[in-house]
């Protein structure tokens, strides 16, 4: 093939959706329709049944929830598929919205029964940001649901965007027994089996046909049919070119976890969803097709398998074509490294890969020099632009549980940091030796600790800070005025990681308080290299 025809076939998205509403399962039940995996796992699996494949860290099985982003690749149908799990846990935003910067389309999970929720609501204001075509899978169709007309106007009013059903649902609840495909008219009658470990049965016919009616019941497929009139007199058409510029959204119902609709929808992300598109750097946008490889590191992973106990930096390659060994410039530092341990990756295994194209996601083992953000290019005039960082929420010191474990937890600590699981902060005038973290939520912290107990061996306390706002001073402000600033009581200053100068508040209201007090001193939620267009 090509190097066009190997772009062409690639599709890299991510599934988003609030705690709970399904996306680890469907994330599940795509490698099970891909052929990646033969029998798909529950996210709260019994002790004597496998674990979620994208769940592969402990506290996670622990748990029953994502707590860390995993690549999942597999081909399927001709096309190269990049899928990332990430955390649907409100605590790791941070991690998620990361993530978020290095795919080419979404698909959005929200449960029937609930509507539209909270976090699913953040994570959709990302990706309309960025103009990212979204996907919409209204799921637990099998449970007990909000009607489905007022899930379609919910899409419209609460999120803003318009929607097109491409299928709709016969019955919902106990009476859910299948969908109605509308760009082909025919139905799909599903069947459950083993508690969806392998693929529904699936019986296709007209709508007309009276096994449907017989199957679904007189009353749900009365009230079906005449929704589906409905949207087919007063409903918008389909447009591939709004799909694909973030303005419209195909909706597909169905139940993940008895796999109803789940290859319908697969089928259709692939067939409307956009190939690797181009990325801003600071030279301009940067095609797939550019002959330089290029590509920027999103998210840093030590320790994902105890066997090997290393670091993988996880690449998005966004033009040319990667082959192991070539040498390439790190933009950050301007040195030449040889990009030689390179992988495939499949949640934690791995395999050596020796060449990737745009859109692929490869894990680089090794190099402690990368941080997130990092470009990596042939090309040293690509720098690319927009790894956001955000404003922490919970704060805390955490101290080593003894004095003979402080080599342990210092080096675990600065791995953690790498990552970017937690932020540092450093408070000005402070006589305290003591670590002060920052993260979007609290069980950051947990997982912090944790992992420096079972991956490096070093036990840990942590001490709640009382801050609970951070907020970026503009970098023009005079550094005499920072050093003579009076701060309220209970607020104070600090530095984070990269060297910016930020302020701690104890509550939103003092914030107001200051901004008040001090209305020439700018203030913003996400530092000022991100606001400019800078990886730091």
């Amino acid at each position: 093939m090509t190097i066009h025809d190997e772009i062409v076939r690639r599709r890299t998205f991510a599934i988003i959706s609030h705690p709970d509403a399904g996306k680890t399962t469907l994330t599940e039940k795509f490698l099970l329709y891909g052929g990646a995996v033969q029998l798909a796992g529950s996210v709260r699996a019994r002790k004597n049944q496998r674990a979620t494949t994208s769940d592969w860290m402990e506290l996670e099985k622990q748990r029953g929830i994502s707590v860390s982003s995993t690549v999942l690749q597999f081909d399927y149908r001709g096309f190269a598929i990049n899928l990332l799990d990430t955390p649907g846990h409100k605590d790791f935003s941070e991690d998620t919205y990361r993530v978020l910067t290095a795919v080419d389309g979404v698909i959005m999970v929200i449960d029937a029964g609930k509507g539209i929720e909270s976090q699913t609501r953040k994570l959709f204001e990302i990706c309309r940001h960025r103009g990212v075509p979204i996907f919409t899978f209204m799921n637990k169709l099998d449970r007990p649901t909000k009607d489905p007309l007022g899930l379609l106007d919910e899409l419209e009013s609460v999120l803003g965007i318009s929607a097109y059903p491409v299928n709709w649902p016969l019955g919902t609840g106990f009476e859910f027994r299948g969908v109605y495909d509308r760009r082909v008219n025919e139905v799909h009658l599903f069947e459950t089996n083993s508690g969806g470990a392998y693929r529904a049965p699936v019986y296709m016919t007209a709508l007309s046909d009276e096994s449907v009616e017989q199957a679904v019941g007189h009353h749900a497929y009365t009230a079906s049919t005449a929704e589906i009139k409905v949207l087919d007199a007063a409903g918008s058409a389909f447009d591939a070119e709004a799909v694909l510029a973030g303005t419209l959204t195909p909706v597909f119902f169905g139940s993940a976890s008895n796999n109803f609709g789940v290859q319908m929808l697969l089928d259709a992300f692939l067939d409307h969803s956009s190939p690797p598109r181009p990325r801003l750097a600071t030279c301009g946008l940067v095609e797939p097709e550019r002959t330089e490889f290029s590509g920027f590191v999103f998210k840093i992973q030590a320790n994902m398998d105890p066997r090997h106990r290393d670091r993988i930096a996880f690449i998005r390659v966004c033009s040319g074509r990667f082959q192991r060994d070539m040498s390439v410039h790190h933009v950050r530092t301007g040195r030449k490294v040889r990009l030689s341990s390179s992988h495939k990756l499949f949640a934690r295994d791995r395999e050596t890969v020796d060449e990737a194209f745009p859109g692929d996601i490869i894990g680089l083992v090794g190099h402690a020099e990368f941080r997130i953000g990092d470009t990596l290019t042939e090309d040293p005039a690509i720098h690319y632009v927009g790894i956001p960082r955000f404003a922490p929420e919970c704060f805390g010191f955490l101290h080593p549980d003894s004095a003979a474990q402080f080599k342990r937890f210092r080096g675990g600590m600065e791995q953690l940091l790498q990552e970017g699981v937690v932020q540092s902060l450093v408070l000005d005038e402070s006589s305290r030796n003591v670590m002060l973290l920052a993260a979007v939520g609290p069980l950051q912290f947990d997982v912090v600790r944790y992992r420096l107990e079972s991956e490096y061996g070093a036990g840990s306390r942590l001490e709640p800070a009382p801050w609970e706002v951070l907020r970026w001073v503009d970098p023009e402000f005079a550094e005499e005025s920072w050093k003579s600033l009076l701060m309220p009581p209970g607020a104070t200053k600090a530095t984070d990681s990269a060297g910016l100068r930020v302020l701690l508040f104890a509550s939103a209201w003092q914030v107001q308080y200051f901004a008040s007090k001090y209305p020439e001193i700018a203030l913003s939620d996400v530092p000022y290299c991100d606001r400019v267009g800078l990886v730091y």
